[in-house]
C-alpha cells in the first residue's frame, strides 16, 4: 500500500509508492553524448572566462594563466550582477528590487573528464575549501543575506558544460525554502530544546535503516521523506550551523565521506544526472543552536509534473530504507 510520509523539518509530505516497482536498473541512463570540441573551463583557455576571484595551485605572479588546481570565476552569464544598489521599492501591492548578487563558477579540476566519484581526496578537499573561502569572502558584502552553493551534473540536471564544476549565487534575500527550514528547526528547538537534525542523526545511527555511510565526523543518510529515489543527505555529526566554520580536519573528513557517497551512487546508478545543494545558515548570523548545515543530493530520476506542481507533494517509487540498503551494499 502507498504510504504518506511527513518531513519532520518543514512539514512537507511525500508519497512512497513502492508498488510502482522501479529498481536501480530502471533509472540507469546513458552517458551524455557531447559534441566535444572547445571547453572554456579547460587549462589554456583561461582568457575565455572572466578574471578569476580565487585560484589554488598556481604561483600568484601569474594570474589567470594555466598550471592551476582549482579556479573560481564569475559566471559569464550571471543570474544576478554584483555592481549596483538594491533599490528596494514597491509598485502597488508588488515588491521588487534590482537584481544584485554574485554568481560564480567553481571549476573543480583542470581534468576535463574528472568527476566527483573519480576525483582524489586532496582535490575534493580543495573543492570544499573553495566553498568555505568564497562564503567567508562574500559574507563581507552587507548587501548579501544568503549564499547557495549547488552542482548540476548531467544535461538532464541542468548542466550546460561537461567539465566538472559547481556554482554559487549570493542573494540579497534568504530563499523561501531556507526560511521554511529555519522556522521548522526553531519550532522543534522551542518545543524540545534540541536540534532536529541532531535528533535525526541519533535516530538514524541507532536504527541503521536509512544510514548509507559514516566516518568519525560525517554521516550520509537517505531521509525519511525523500522527494526523489536515492535522495541522500550528508551532515556533520557534531552540531554546526555554518559550513564555513569547519577546520581543515573536518574538510578532509567531509571529502572522504562525500567521495565514498558519490562512488556508491555511481555504482548503483551509473552516469545518473544529479543536483546537490549546500544548505547553511544565513550570512552574518551568529551560531544557531537550532539549525544544522547539510548537503542534499538529488539524483534526477523522476519528473516533476502536474500533481507535484499542483499539490507540493512528491511521489517516490523507492522507499528510503530500500535505497539505503542498495547504496550501502554497492
Amino acid at each position: 500500500m502507498p504510504e504518506l510520509r511527513r518531513d519532520p523539518i518543514i512539514g512537507r509530505w511525500v508519497i512512497i509508492a513502492s508498488e510502482r516497482g522501479e529498481r536501480p536498473y530502471d533509472f540507469i541512463t546513458e552517458k551524455d553524448k557531447t559534441k566535444g570540441g572547445f571547453c572554456p573551463l579547460c587549462p589554456g583557455h583561461e582568457n575565455t572566462t572572466p578574471p578569476e576571484v580565487l585560484v589554488y595551485g598556481r604561483p600568484s605572479h601569474d594570474p589567470n594563466g594555466p598550471n592551476w588546481q582549482l579556479r573560481v570565476v564569475p559566471n559569464k552569464y550571471p543570474a544576478l550582477i554584483i555592481e549596483g544598489d538594491l533599490d528596494k521599492r514597491g509598485e502597488g501591492i508588488y515588491d521588487k528590487m534590482n537584481g544584485i548578487g554574485a554568481h560564480e563558477v567553481i571549476i573543480e579540476s583542470p581534468n576535463h573528464h574528472e568527476t566527483l566519484s573519480s576525483m582524489d581526496i586532496d582535490q575534493l578537499v580543495l573543492v570544499f575549501r573553495a566553498y568555505k573561502d568564497r562564503l567567508i569572502d562574500l559574507a563581507r558584502d552587507k548587501r548579501f543575506k544568503y549564499i547557495i552553493v549547488f552542482k548540476n551534473f548531467g544535461k538532464a540536471a541542468g548542466a550546460s558544460l561537461e567539465h566538472s564544476h559547481s556554482q554559487l549565487i549570493a542573494l540579497p534575500i534568504v530563499p523561501q525554502i531556507i526560511q521554511e527550514e529555519l522556522y521548522g528547526c526553531q519550532r522543534y528547538f522551542d518545543y524540545k530544546e534540541r536540534c532536529v537534525f541532531c535528533d535525526i542523526i541519533r535516530q538514524e545511527r541507532s536504527q541503521q535503516m536509512r544510514l548509507v555511510d559514516e566516518n568519525d565526523d560525517f554521516i550520509t543518510i537517505c531521509p525519511f521523506a525523500p522527494r526523489s529515489p536515492f535522495e541522500m543527505w550528508v551532515l556533520p555529526k557534531r552540531h554546526q550551523s555554518r559550513f564555513n566554520s569547519m577546520d581543515d580536519g573536518q574538510l578532509y573528513q567531509l571529502a572522504l565521506l562525500f567521495s565514498s557517497t558519490m562512488r556508491k551512487l555511481d555504482n548503483v546508478l551509473p552516469n545518473v544526472p544529479y543536483n546537490y545543494m549546500l544548505h547553511t545558515a544565513p550570512l552574518n548570523d551568529a551560531h544557531l543552536e537550532h539549525y544544522h548545515w547539510h548537503i542534499e543530493i538529488m539524483p534526477k530520476v523522476s519528473t516533476v509534473a502536474g500533481f507535484e506542481w499542483g499539490t507540493g507533494f512528491h511521489i517516490n517509487t523507492v522507499p528510503p530504507e530500500e535505497a539505503a540498503v542498495i547504496l550501502k551494499g554497492s
